[in-house]
């Protein structure tokens, strides 16, 4: 199958993650990708057999949105009609290619898919104010021209059809890890750290977050002199935040961590993994982490409190979380065994419900339902 998956590639983020983990397990299944993201011009393209790569030209790109260039529409529909896809399936960017490209691939009569990554808050769809409630809002009425949407969870769902979306053109596949490459191992991290004990977050040092309220529970928690709390990542709050939580405290600070056998080694060395934010949508960090067979803490927000429901991890409340952790923290350094039995619990619901191998496999079929749905223009017939 001919695939054109448009998506990023840089700066690392859940949706380069996802774009990543997804075209090279399709090329794995020997179909041909093109993907085609946002880069310089100037950038030197990769090509190599059953893979493509267009670079779409742009104006400015972050973690969150992209704005692309006027030229970039013309690239875009002049690529994909040089490609003849069989299917389009857009990773959406937040970006105003994704609402022009409905058109772009109705006029060259392509099946469109998307898969929509935005976070919301949780249960009831009360989605926090601000960029994410706006983006709902935003694409709902576009993303009724997709001929199917992506969501992670039966929640995300059921909220974007009550924004209008078809409900029977929504479907749900989940974020999925490579067991194999993410699993319980051997590592020298707590070593190389000097901990006892070891709890990591790993993700952007961002509001939505809620990294400050983590910092300041394992503050006041006063953990053991052997307990060390790994922040991994980067983002616009670090710099306010570092200065008040150091070493003093057992807070390490490592940054963005860019290669991937690294931040594999700081998972399975870890003994607790934590995420505290406000907003998700099925966190890959979570799931990456789970499937090394950590122990998991995180809030109740977007899928991931599906995620770890009926024992796999510790469910917390946004609205407490502090409090919650300033308890648990200290029960999770004097109690290994808890951790290791969540931790097993964890791996077990990953190998269960969200592998990569049965997310492609939902992918293909879904291909393969749009493709039977839509007929083939003369033009893409071999």
């Amino acid at each position: 199958m001919r695939i054109a998956w448009i998506g990023k590639k840089s700066p690392f983020c859940g949706n380069v993650t996802y774009s990543r983990e997804i075209t090279n397990a399709l090329l794995d299944r020997g179909h041909q990708v093109s993907f085609l993201h946002f880069a310089q011009e100037e950038s030197e393209p990769e090509n190599w057999p059953n893979f493509q790569e267009v670079s779409l030209p742009f104006i400015y790109k972050s973690q969150v949105y992209t704005i692309p260039t006027f030229k970039a529409t013309k690239v875009l529909t002049q690529s994909l009609r040089e490609i003849k896809p069989d299917v389009v399936h857009a990773s959406l960017t937040l970006s105003p290619l994704d609402f022009v490209l409905p058109e772009i691939c109705e006029e060259l009569n392509l099946p469109l898919i998307a898969t929509f990554h935005t976070p919301f808050a949780g249960k009831g769809a009360k989605l926090i104010s601000g960029t994410q409630l706006l983006a709902y809002q935003l694409y709902a009425p576009f993303l009724v021209n997709y001929d199917r949407v992506i969501v992670f969870s039966q929640i995300q769902r059921e909220l974007m059809a009550r924004m209008g979306v078809r409900e029977e053109n929504i479907a749900v596949i989940p974020n999925g890890v490579d067991i194999a490459k993410y699993s319980p191992g051997p590592s020298n991290i707590k070593s190389e750290l000097q901990a006892d004990r070891l709890f990591v977050y790993q993700g952007r040092i961002a509001p939505e977050k809620n990294v400050e309220l983590l910092l300041r529970a394992w503050k006041q928690a006063e953990m053991g002199i052997g307990s060390k709390l790994l922040i991994v990542g980067d983002g616009p709050l670090k710099s306010s935040l570092e200065p008040f939580y150091g070493p003093e405290y057992g807070i390490i600070w490592s940054g963005f961590v860019a290669d991937e056998s690294q931040r594999i080694d700081i998972l399975r060395g870890a003994d607790v993994f934590i995420l505290p934010s406000l907003v998700e949508g099925l966190s890959l960090s979570l799931l990456e982490a789970m499937a090394c067979g950590i122990a998991c803490l995180a809030t109740d927000v977007g899928a991931d409190g599906e995620v770890l429901e009926k024992g796999a991890g510790i469910i917390l409340n946004t609205k407490t979380v502090r409090s919650q952790l300033r308890t648990l923290l200290p029960v999770c350094q004097d109690h290994p065994e808890l951790t290791i039995l969540l931790g097993q619990k964890a791996r077990k619901r990953v190998l269960e419900r969200y592998t990569l191998s049965k997310n492609v496999t939902q992918l293909e079929e879904l291909y393969q339902e749009v493709l039977t749905q839509q007929p083939i223009p003369l033009s893409r017939r071999a």
